[in-house]
């Protein structure tokens, strides 16, 4: 499994809004995505763990991989 980058949560919802996804709402430091049926939670940090990343991108439904290639 490809190791995840060290981005911020501003770069995540960037990469999530390449992939399809849009803004449906906003509170606080928390902004949550939505794509058809899918969506996930973004923390608006400065850093994201890994996990907290990770279980965003399982929420969406894609893979590391997919995120990844996008991300660059």
């Amino acid at each position: 499994m490809p190791e995840l980058p060290n981005i911020s949560g501003d770069k995540a919802i960037k990469t999530f809004i390449k992939l399809g996804f849009y803004k449906a709402r906003q509170k606080g430091s928390h902004v949550v995505m939505r794509k058809e049926n899918k969506g996930c939670v973004i923390p608006r940090h400065k850093e994201l763990a890994t996990g907290t990343l990770r279980s965003a991108i399982r929420q969406a439904g894609l893979t590391v991989d997919d995120f990844i290639a996008v991300c660059k």
